[in-house]
């Protein structure tokens, strides 16, 4: 069974099933994670970033992410634990610290830090808090999380911008931001965050921009892209609805019919339906 325990309101431990599971992902904060057992395959814009048993990870703010959590070969279910480096945190640091606004970070959203010998030994040091999580308290929490910050930045001068670039996302292009994000089943809220606008200004410029509702342009062009999949590929619908963006199988099933005419189940690469 799947489970998360919040060992602090910021450090999770994150425990999977015995089975591969897709799911989504988007981080409004920097997360370092390392996997403790089985595999974890993030896929993004920037490429496909895999996590094995000992691999650690620090993963870029704003980020949308399709993860694959698969067991281990022995059948140990993935679990990971995580440090989520909020920006109260990091403003904090920086004001104790006296560290100057920073340049916009443009490097890597995923940076593999598996080799950082301080890291593992970081991450060692809370795997007792799992079976003892009422031992990590709120204020050895916040010492841990000023020792990731510490740690990252002593592996390189790169991570400060990577850490206190606190830039919100500014107003880009809506139209093409959409058409390349538009699977991840996210609430209208993150994407209007992700543009760079209020979600009462999201609504608006689309709006504009689509001659439609975001809901219905949403639906409409995961129904398409999961037809154009199935049609082409001869994939089934349990494998598609995911991947497109919806959230369930039923539905999924139900507006595809609402919108072809037929169900998902008998479309084949010879049925001729046009969208």
């Amino acid at each position: 069974m799947e489970s998360n325990l919040i060992l602090q309101h910021n450090i999770l431990y994150s425990r999977g099933y015995q089975k591969a599971q897709r799911s989504e992902h988007y981080f409004p904060d920097h997360a370092l994670g390392i996997m403790l057992t089985g595999e974890s395959s993030y896929y993004s814009n920037e490429g496909t970033f895999v996590m094995n048993e000992g691999t650690i990870c620090l993963m870029r703010r704003n980020q949308l992410f399709k993860k694959l959590k698969k067991p281990s070969p022995t059948g140990e279910p993935p679990t990971l634990i995580s440090v989520f480096l909020d920006q109260n945190a990091l403003h904090q640091y920086a004001t104790d610290n006296t560290i100057l606004k920073q340049r916009a970070y443009k490097g890597q959203a995923m940076i593999d830090l598996t080799e950082n010998v301080f890291l593992t030994g970081f991450f060692h040091s809370l795997r007792p808090y799992v079976d003892h999580p009422e031992k990590l308290t709120a204020k050895l929490a916040a010492l841990k999380t000023r020792e990731a910050i510490e740690l990252l930045l002593q592996t390189g001068d790169e991570f400060k911008s990577f850490l206190f670039d606190f830039q919100e996302p500014y107003k880009i292009d809506l139209e093409t931001y959409m058409n390349h994000h538009y699977q991840y089943n996210i609430p209208l809220s993150s994407f209007a965050k992700l543009t760079g606008r209020s979600l009462s200004t999201f609504k608006r410029d689309f709006t504009q921009l689509f001659d439609t509702t975001p809901e219905k342009w949403l639906q409409t062009k995961r129904l398409e892209q999961a037809h154009y999949l199935m049609s082409t590929q001869n994939l089934r619908p349990s494998a598609v609805y995911l991947e497109v963006g919806f959230e369930n199988l039923s539905h999924f099933s139900t507006a595809f019919k609402t919108k072809f005419g037929v169900k998902a189940s008998d479309l084949s690469t010879n049925t001729g339906l046009r969208v």
